[in-house]
């Protein structure tokens, strides 16, 4: 599969093009890493490329870099990645929260950050980034309406409306919240984009619902006059889609509790990661720490246990909630360092065994509204390759 320097593998060809594409563009694109590990592994071409970079970003010409020139580096990195702007998306956020975490480490002091030092934390920057990618790689969709009307002319189409119908129908419901609702259920694998997105709802849900007649919209739907008019409506957001396509990044994951239990196989691993959660426990606390203490660690010990951040996926909380609360972790009562590992080892253990037991699948879609082939002022370069356009 061919590669650009960030990263950028393409997936699939899509059959026709609408506006903004002819035929045979890209339809899907996954960002994994893999080109800004290599770029960053050619030690001559990064050498040339942080050098360049630093010469630009030192807008004064004194020769370091502030922490506050350095933070929208970040957020043009994201931008050249094609990632969501910072604050859209919360698996790119976190992986804007990796690069930042690096960039500053080390750096938060008053002098800047001098041309050797930048080399050194822009790679790191990348580095992170690359493999927060690597773990949660976002793929970049272009919906164009085509896989939309494949779904509903298919024998999936049926059978899947009829249970969103059984989902959404109530003795109230007319037919228009019964359609909205309906529309909202539909996935980036339906080719539909998230319909909660206010772009999405004014530009394509909204004028194609309109096309529908008024007086049925507002009365109560049986199932089969229901499919009928969900076709519809499906069919004109298709066409909508086809005249101006969609960007959508997204990202799923499926949370089983094998992260969980490779960890805890993994003595040595396990011990040297127990050791230094321990040593981050504030040093007022001494020689012992509250048992609430134990929420904190989990979050530190997540991404080696191939668990999301606590508040990142609700349902993965709701786990981990129920394994500290048979802990008796808000008790308030004071452990020592044995007593802390044996507890944050056992907490581990309930939440591999409830995973395994019913795993929890999660994923995210986000509209976006910036265009993926805007220029960067930090990634731009001859030598390095942009995005595709999708």
């Amino acid at each position: 599969m061919e590669r650009s320097w960030f990263g950028w593998r393409k997936a699939r060809k899509g059959g026709t093009g609408g506006a903004g594409g002819g035929g045979g563009a890209e339809k899907e694109v996954v960002v994994d890493g893999q080109g800004i590990r290599e770029l960053v592994e050619d030690r001559e071409a990064f050498g040339m490329f942080a050098d360049t970079k630093f010469t630009q970003l030192d807008a004064d010409g004194d020769g370091r870099l502030s922490v506050r020139e350095l933070e929208p580096a970040v957020a043009d990195i994201g931008a050249a990645l094609g990632l969501p702007a910072q604050g859209s998306s919360p698996n790119a956020d976190h992986i804007y929260s990796e690069a930042m975490s690096e960039l500053t480490h080390g750096h938060g002091d008053q002098e800047g950050v001098s041309r050797a030092e930048f080399q050194e934390v822009l790679s790191d920057i990348l580095l992170g980034m690359a493999a927060g990618l690597k773990k949660d790689p976002i793929v970049i969709l272009r919906i164009d309406g085509e896989d939309l009307r494949d779904f509903v002319s298919s024998p999936r189409y049926e059978p899947e409306a009829a249970a969103i119908f059984a989902q959404v129908a109530s003795e109230d419901a007319s037919l228009r919240q019964c359609l909205l609702a309906a529309v909202e259920q539909l996935r980036v694998d339906h080719g539909m984009p998230p319909a909660s997105d206010p772009w999405i709802v004014d530009n394509v849900v909204d004028p194609a619902l309109q096309r529908l007649s008024g007086d049925e919209l507002e009365q109560k739907a049986s199932k089969d006059f229901f499919l009928e008019q969900l076709k519809k409506l499906l069919g004109d957001v298709a066409e909508r889609l086809q005249e101006q396509p969609v960007i959508v990044a997204h990202t799923e994951n499926t949370f089983d509790g094998n992260g969980v239990r490779r960890l805890l196989a993994n003595k040595f691993e396990l011990d040297k990661l127990l050791d230094s959660v321990w040593r981050d426990v504030p040093a007022e606390h001494g020689k012992k720490v509250t048992k609430e203490y134990l929420r904190v660690a989990l979050d530190k010990m997540a991404d080696a246990a191939s668990l999301p951040l606590h508040g990142a996926v609700s349902q993965v909380d709701a786990v981990v909630n129920e394994a500290l609360k048979k802990a008796n972790a808000d008790d308030g009562k004071e452990v020592d360092e044995a007593e802390f590992k044996k507890l944050l080892t056992e907490v581990l253990g309930a939440v591999m065994l409830q995973l395994n037991g019913e795993p929890i699948f999660f994923s995210t879609s986000t509209v976006v509204h910036e265009p993926l082939s805007s220029s960067s002022a930090l990634l731009s370069s001859p030598a390095v390759a942009a995005p595709p356009s999708l």
